[in-house]
């Protein structure tokens, strides 16, 4: 599930050439919740099952079964 006003950026500029833009995929895997207002940057995976604050900003992937939350997000709990 995908919440409104979700942002996925699969693109960002190289550091040291800001005309080279690199692009990395976005990946969310099966029953994952991604809250309202979330921002996930490129080559990022969300894990199967797990759960995403809203207006959170992704940086990092998500272990399966995770909550996460803030900016950046971290890891609030495991989902058992």
């Amino acid at each position: 599930m995908i919440g409104p006003h979700v942002t996925l950026l699969t693109v960002n500029h190289d550091l040291k050439d800001l005309q080279i833009i690199k692009c990395k995929p976005v990946t969310i895997k099966k029953e994952a919740w991604i809250g309202a207002n979330v921002t996930i940057l490129p080559g990022v995976t969300v894990g199967e099952g797990a759960v995403v604050g809203s207006a959170s900003v992704v940086t990092k992937d998500v272990a399966a079964h995770t909550v996460v939350a803030g900016n950046p997000a971290k890891v609030i709990k495991m989902i058992v």
